[in-house]
């Protein structure tokens, strides 16, 4: 049997922030519908400690779901149906049929809890949408 759920990659420069919440919020809001990926074209050593302030303020733990810095590599482009990049402007590999977007965000590193939040609620409000299209019959499950 196929596995026919759309595979979703979150791309941002070090993964320690923007792409990170973005994977755990969709993993959240669609639970194993959908295959999540992030990945960043010069990874940090750690995540964003603002980052997960921000989201245990949503009960989502960072930590525990074994979040880390990945390196983009190729097969997750590959692997991916949609490919959300997040600041990382031409470093992001392209391949031709995949579905690519880019989502202007702020940039949370170096910043306190209280800029985060701001960034990762316009990050739920995309998410929230994503799943609507991505899941159009889930859409008034989603949480």
């Amino acid at each position: 049997m196929t596995d026919t759920r759309p595979e979703v990659l979150f791309v941002c420069v070090h993964n320690a922030g923007r792409s990170q919440m973005a994977a755990a919020l969709l993993a959240h809001h669609a639970g194993d519908r959908v295959v999540v990926r992030s990945a960043g074209s010069a990874p940090a050593e750690d995540l964003n400690p603002a980052v997960i302030e921000a989201m245990a303020e949503l009960d989502i733990d960072l930590r525990a779901s074994g979040a880390h810095p990945k390196k983009l590599d190729d097969a997750a482009v590959q692997a991916s149906d949609v490919v959300i990049t997040m600041g990382c402007g031409d470093t992001c590999p392209f391949y031709p049929g995949k579905r690519y977007e880019d989502w202007e965000l702020d940039d949370p590193a170096g910043q306190g809890v209280e800029a985060v939040r701001p960034i990762r609620d316009d990050i739920d409000r995309r998410i929230r949408a994503l799943v609507a299209e991505l899941l159009p019959a889930a859409a008034d499950g989603a949480r």
